[in-house]
This record gives C-alpha cells, sequence and structure tokens, in this order.
C-alpha cells in the first residue's frame, strides 16, 4: 500500500521533473525567482511545504511517529495530484520565460526538502533523490542526505488564508468530480457550467477568485457561486411507516399518498420547512395533519439538466446538457489522448515532432477538424492530414463514443 499509495506517486513527480528539467537544461543554481513575483500555485505549495517541515519536525522532537511520516504522505499527494496537473503547462511550453523557472525552481525545492524530511525513514529512497537532485548537481553539498542539515521552516512563506482557500477548491472540484461520475459524464467532457454552493458568505468571494481554477480541473466553461441549491435540486417527500402510520394508524395511506403526491409547489414547500425542522400541516379531506420532521424524510436530488453532489452545507451541480460544440471538443480531447497513447507506444521521445494521419466517422470527422490547432499544439504535431497512415507510421483502430478512427503518428 505504501509503495502504490506513496512511493510511486513521489517517483513518478521526481521523474517527471528529472525529464524536463533535462529537456531544458535547467540549473538549480540560478538565481530565484522572488516568491512574492511567483504563481498563486507556486506559493501555495510552498506554504504548504514549509508548513509541513514545521509540522514533521515537531513531530520528531516530541517523538510523534505518525506526525513525521503522514503528514509527507498527504503533502506528496498534494503535489501530486493538484500542484504538478495545474502546472504541466507550464513545464511543456516552449519559451523558457521567469515563470517557467519559477515552476521549476519550485518543485526542486519541493522534491529536495521532502528527501531530507524522509531521510530518517525511507533512508535509501530519499537518497537517491537527493544525490540525483543536490549532490550530482552542486560539488559545495554534502555528499549524502544523511550528511544535510535538516531543512529549516521559513515562517514568512507560510499563508494560512491562501492553504485554507486552497483546499476550499480541492474540496468543491472533488464534490464537483461526484456530481459528474453520478450522471455518468467522463471528465474529457467538457460542460456548459459548475454551480456551487457554499456555507459561509466569505467563502463565496474564494470561489470567484479561484473559479479559473476550478473550471480547468472540472472541465466545464464557467463557474457560478449561488446564494442557494434551489434552482438546481429537486423534492420528494417519503413519510416513514414505522413513526408515522404508529400515530396516524388508518389514516396513514392517505396521507402519505398526499405527501408524495402533492402539488410541486406544496411539495417543494414542505420540504424547505422540514429541512428548517419545521413541522407542517398537511389537508387531506377536510382534515388537518400535524408532520415533524422526524416522521417524513426529505429527498433530494438534482433537477433536470443538472448532476449534483452535496456534503455538509457545500454543494456542486453541473450542467449536464450538452451542446453540439460541447460534444465535439468532447470527441477532439479523446482523439488527443489516442494520439498520445500511440505516441507512447512509439517510443517516441517528449519533444519529438509529429505528424499524425486519421480516418474517422463522421462525427469524430467533424470534431478534429473544429479542433485541429488544439489537437496539434497538445500532441506537438506538424501537420494533421486525413488520410490513411502513411508508410512507416505507428498506427491503430479505435473505438470510443460511437464514434471510430485509424490513426496514424510518423515521427517528422
Amino acid at each position: 500500500e505504501v509503495v502504490r499509495n506513496f512511493y510511486l506517486t513521489l517517483w513518478n513527480v521526481y521523474s517527471f521533473f528529472v525529464t524536463y528539467a533535462n529537456l531544458d537544461g535547467f540549473d538549480p543554481r540560478s538565481a530565484p525567482v522572488p516568491v512574492s513575483e511567483r504563481d498563486p500555485l507556486d506559493r501555495w505549495i510552498l506554504s504548504e511545504l514549509h508548513a509541513l517541515v514545521r509540522e514533521v519536525t515537531q513531530g520528531y522532537e516530541t517523538y510523534d511517529v505518525p506526525r513525521t511520516t503522514r503528514p509527507i504522505e498527504a503533502f506528496v499527494n498534494g503535489l501530486s495530484n493538484w500542484y504538478l496537473r495545474r502546472s504541466r503547462r507550464r513545464f511543456w511550453k516552449s519559451e523558457s520565460d521567469a515563470d517557467k523557472l519559477a515552476a521549476y525552481q519550485t518543485l526542486y525545492e519541493c522534491l529536495v526538502t521532502v528527501a531530507k524530511l524522509l531521510a530518517p525513514t525511507m533512508p535509501f529512497l530519499s537518497e537517491a533523490l537527493y544525490r540525483n537532485l543536490v549532490a550530482s548537481t552542486d560539488a559545495s553539498a554534502p555528499e549524502s542526505v544523511h550528511l544535510a542539515f535538516w531543512p529549516a521552516c521559513d515562517e514568512a512563506l507560510i499563508d494560512e488564508k491562501l492553504m485554507s482557500n486552497m483546499r476550499l477548491a480541492q474540496k468543491l472540484v472533488s464534490l464537483g468530480h461526484a456530481a459528474r461520475n453520478s450522471a455518468g459524464i467522463k471528465v474529457r467532457q467538457p460542460l456548459a457550467e459548475a454551480v456551487f454552493v457554499v456555507r459561509y458568505s466569505a467563502e463565496r468571494e474564494v470561489v470567484r477568485g479561484l473559479a479559473a481554477t476550478i473550471a480547468e480541473e472540472l472541465n466545464v466553461k464557467t463557474v457560478q457561486v449561488a446564494e442557494s441549491a434551489e434552482a438546481m435540486v429537486s423534492y420528494s417527500l417519503n413519510p416513514l411507516p414505522q413513526v408515522l402510520a404508529r400515530v396516524l394508524r388508518g389514516d396513514f395511506p392517505k396521507v402519505q399518498r398526499a405527501l408524495r403526491e402533492g402539488a410541486p409547489a406544496d411539495v417543494e414547500r414542505w420540504a424547505k420547512a422540514l429541512l428548517a425542522g419545521e413541522t407542517i400541516s398537511v389537508e387531506v379531506d377536510g382534515q388537518s395533519y400535524t408532520i415533524t420532521p422526524e416522521q417524513c424524510e426529505v429527498v433530494q436530488s438534482a433537477a433536470v439538466g443538472y448532476a449534483m453532489a452535496e456534503e455538509y452545507g457545500y454543494v456542486a451541480a453541473l450542467a449536464t446538457t450538452l451542446s453540439e460544440e460541447l460534444i465535439q471538443e468532447g470527441l477532439a480531447r479523446e482523439f488527443v489522448r489516442r494520439v498520445q497513447s500511440l505516441r507512447k507506444d512509439a517510443d517516441f521521445d517528449i519533444s519529438d515532432r509529429i505528424t499524425v494521419t486519421y480516418q474517422a466517422s463522421n462525427r469524430l470527422g467533424d470534431a478534429v477538424r473544429a479542433f485541429a490547432e488544439v489537437i496539434q499544439r497538445e500532441t506537438l504535431a506538424d501537420a494533421l492530414v486525413e488520410s490513411g497512415p502513411e508508410a512507416g507510421a505507428h498506427s491503430a483502430a479505435f473505438s470510443f463514443d460511437d464514434e471510430t478512427v485509424t490513426i496514424g503518428v510518423r515521427r517528422v
């Protein structure tokens, strides 16, 4: 479990860094980009890093073994699944600007610091990381991680507000993915909108400020914040026989039917009152019946056109209606995935430029033509040609979303 959930995750981040750092000739001794001038993602992960150093150090000083290890696992998970995934395009872009350098310096500091924090508990993994990242590039550095100084926490880099805001964004993205899963919609399929309801008014501005990050993570075009989930929720009532039938006896069936099959406006009004902890009065055949929240369950489900997930008062609702343009973009993303798979199978280098040929079913062909520029940029394709595979090309046939395509890739 440790190998799968921690060791390999850290090693994959390390491998990504080494691959692109070598490709771009990154020098760890370059003049550092001031932290204040770095991307908010850089500042966030550095804040988390120094908070980690503080916590792990305190754990060792108080002989608290879980505190010296588990926080590192949580940090590496965030480093891989949030920071690196959100920053990949900064490493991929061709121009070597200050933003790209800042990304390299930030990831380098994270990896070196984690190696030092791991030294007492995973001595061989930490040594492998350190000797390649530090000892091989700096002749003046100690030759072993076990001879290096313990990392120091820089309190000035710890931004509690920034960390809290990013954790809120991560929570909402997780809810958004849960909503997608409930509707059976793949992440590669773009959606028009995500609407969130948060618990506190101050959090609404946080969501608006991180809207671009949330939108990209969830693959939606826009992010909205609503004061309530009323527009995205439908209500139904489920009178509980084991409770209510004892009170109403022979009248229970007709009251049950009235609660379940009442006019939508009445059901919504009753549901909201019950959710607020209030009793309701239901009139049937000229007689009034009092129902308490304990006697009737309120079932909330997504309204037509939405997929919804809720947790502890936080709600994520994703618009599920797909326009033709959104469908085409989703097909184009699936096409990109297949091209990348062929690149890997052909053992192309990550920097190799390629020519792509394809023969696709009608709807997929329209999508490829509509998003040709995006496809070429994502796959490093100099040409995207509608034809059969060229001689010597690496090719394969694929079938997805009721579409078929044969793709060929050849190194330029």
